[in-house]
């Protein structure tokens, strides 16, 4: 009778490559989210006091937003 083991574990090296590529994913996501608020803060700074104003928020919300 011929029996399979299912109890193995991944050997290190798969280990290894999925946190490596899970860290470069994390990376990518923190850049990605980093650029956007740099875009919004950007975006924002750029409008006039009025019009700041106008979507309720001051000079000083544009850094809270951006975070």
């Amino acid at each position: 009778m011929a029996t399979y083991d299912t109890s193995r574990t991944a050997p290190f090296g798969a280990i290894t490559v999925f946190h490596m590529v899970q860290s470069v994913s994390n990376a990518a996501s923190t850049l990605r989210a980093w650029n956007s608020a740099r875009v919004t803060r950007k975006a924002l700074s750029k409008l006039s006091n009025r019009e700041l104003d106008d979507i309720g928020l001051c000079r000083g919300d544009i850094d809270l937003i951006g975070r």
